[in-house]
């Protein structure tokens, strides 16, 4: 079995996420990490809070704490709700951590030494207002290439492109809003990725990104073509990883750190020595990062993101001139949008995934999601879509399955599994379905795509349904109780085997199925070919339990409710 090594892109620390970032890189990493764990590979899940940066000290002040105290609190508030929606990470760190210090700080001495960091003076923006340099991202004014009224000094986030705060119309400080704007001479690190650019090149060529989803390959070339600029990689602020004073002594001394770009990719590696850390007996972090050429690496992330996934940060690896593990597969996603306008928190508008978890339980929007994840084109989450995939695949495809056949079968042939006949055509027929969809069902998983492996799933819970009208059991047990038995206990069977395969994407509700049937010895990970057409692993005989409803339908009035509580599609429209 294979090694894989996955992480998803790091939730930024100030503030809770909205369904949008969840469903762009930590659900399906999630999703993906749980099925190759059950088909028995050696599986590492990383991810990490990014903590670094002007939003997260401006955030601080605004909540009246020091910086590390508001970033552990925010952490440990991010951290319960991936927990609520049921994430498995083998580990969640933090960037902040002294591992990503020694990491990031190794890093650019390698850099330096071989000569792809070097020290420049450079005039950058200072607001009299606000005394003080302004970070890049901490300028804002109008995009010169898309006219976006409110792009960011490092980048514009509705065209992506890279900017420099120099290049915007009508600058002005996002913290106190002054445009008394000043430039002044200041000296950074600037990381030489022009020279690295023939490098990149290369690795991209060689490395099998024409395997990409579109999306990532097509930016990662865009972003070669236009030519790699240097960049610079300090910025002044208070709180982030320190430029180290052995190598940089003056810029140390005035109090300069690494941009929250340079040592937010480092993280992964810094997380990773993290969960070493906690078990150094038994875990080996350089055995994933260092030489792990038996490694398959995948990172999962939004498209704004791709960027510095596919072109900085490996050619941060390439010019340490050490082996470290760079990505094999990028998957990239389009935006969640909400009824078509962006999420909003200052407007109230949309679900954020601590509200969602406070509504329902995080099975139905875990599937919700993954059935309708933004791979090829943006997708929008309205109340109706949601409520309308709920009630008909998990409600009454799913859910309705489960609970007729075990309160039908429990009602006529007692607490187990019953015998009846041997199996007959229909229920080979059913055997090759199943075998067939679950060979579908495989095959999209290990291609990463989600929303057709979301669809392969309902197929097999479809076949249920099918299989059950065809045979119908509430008549056959008026003429041939051995028929109906056969039926139902092939019934079960399909339900301990959905409990099985829908474990990615729905891990509670897997659980209450599985657990619905006393077998002691059920240690079965997936099912093979073989197993989906015999659908005997469930004996008869088998002690068994109605579990509680596994999904509760939405009713009119919830739907109502939520659309007042989080907006819906006039206020999406009119942008209240």
């Amino acid at each position: 079995m294979a090694r894989h090594l996955i992480t998803s892109a790091l939730p930024y620390i100030n503030g809770i996420k909205h369904l949008g970032n969840m469903v762009g890189s930590m659900l399906p990493a999630d999703v993906y990490a749980r099925y190759l764990r059950q088909r028995g590979h050696d599986v590492l899940y990383i991810c990490a809070t990014d903590e670094h940066g002007t939003p997260a000290e401006l955030a601080a002040k605004e909540a009246g704490l020091p910086v590390d105290t508001f970033c552990g609190q925010q952490h440990d508030a991010q951290k319960a709700i991936y927990d609520g929606f049921e994430l498995a990470f083998d580990y969640f760190g933090r960037s902040s951590s002294p591992e990503n210090v020694e990491i990031t700080q190794r890093f650019a001495r390698s850099l330096k030494e071989n000569g792809f960091i070097e020290e420049r003076s450079i005039r950058q923006v200072f607001s009299v207002a606000d005394d003080r340099f302004l970070p890049d991202r901490y300028i804002v004014g109008t995009c010169p290439h898309c006219g976006y009224d409110k792009a960011r000094g490092d980048q514009c986030e509705n065209c992506t492109r890279v900017l420099d705060p120099t290049d915007l119309i009508d600058p002005r400080s996002a913290v106190s809003g002054s445009s008394d704007l000043e430039v002044r001479e200041t000296k950074h690190l600037f990381l030489l990725q022009s020279k690295l650019q023939p490098e990149v090149e290369a690795w991209l060529e060689g490395n099998g990104s024409k395997d990409w989803p579109t999306l990532a390959s097509s930016i990662a070339h865009k972003w070669l073509t236009e030519g790699l600029n240097d960049r610079a990689i300090t910025r002044d602020l208070e709180w982030g990883v320190p430029v180290p004073a052995d190598t940089w002594p003056e810029l140390a001394a005035e109090g300069k750190v690494f941009y929250v770009w340079f040592d937010a990719p480092i993280e992964y590696i810094g997380a990773t020595k993290e969960w070493a850390d906690a078990d150094p007996d038994s875990r080996d972090w350089k055995s994933w990062w260092y030489e792990a050429d038996d490694v398959r690496y995948t990172e999962f992330m939004a498209k704004d993101n791709v960027p510095f996934h596919t072109v900085m940060f490996p050619a941060m690896q390439l010019g340490t001139r050490e082996p470290w593990k760079k990505v094999d597969y990028v998957k990239a996603f389009n935006w969640l949008n909400y009824y078509g306008g962006k999420f909003s928190t200052s407007q109230k508008r949309g679900i954020f995934t601590d509200a969602a978890l406070e509504l329902l339980p995080a099975d139905y929007w875990r599937y919700f999601l993954m059935a309708n994840a933004p791979e090829s084109d943006d997708t929008s989450f309205s109340w109706e879509l949601f409520s309308s995939v709920v009630n008909k695949d998990l409600a009454d495809t799913l859910g309705n399955f489960v609970n007729r056949v075990l309160s039908f079968s429990r009602k006529r042939f007692g607490d187990e599994v019953p015998a009846g006949k041997e199996a007959g055509e229909a229920e080979v027929r059913l055997g090759e379905e199943i075998a067939r969809l679950l060979s579908e069902y495989e095959g999209h998983l290990e291609a990463l795509q989600f929303r057709k492996a979301a669809q392969s799933l309902r197929a097999l819970w479809s076949a249920g349904n099918s299989y059950l009208e065809e045979k119908a059991p509430w008549l056959e047990i008026k003429t041939d109780q051995e028929a109906a038995a056969l039926t139902l206990r092939t019934a079960m069977n399909l339900i301990h085997l959905y409990s099985v395969v829908s474990e990615p994407f729905i891990p509670a509700s897997a659980k209450a199925m599985r657990s619905a049937f006393a077998l002691s010895d059920d240690a079965r990970t997936w099912v093979t070919a073989a197993e989906a057409k015999s659908l005997d692993s469930v004996p008869a005989g088998t002690g068994f339990t109605v579990p509680p409803v596994l999904f509760a339908k939405i009713s009119e009035e919830d739907l109502e409710a939520y659309r007042e509580r989080f907006g819906g599609a006039e206020t999406a429209e009119s942008g209240e």
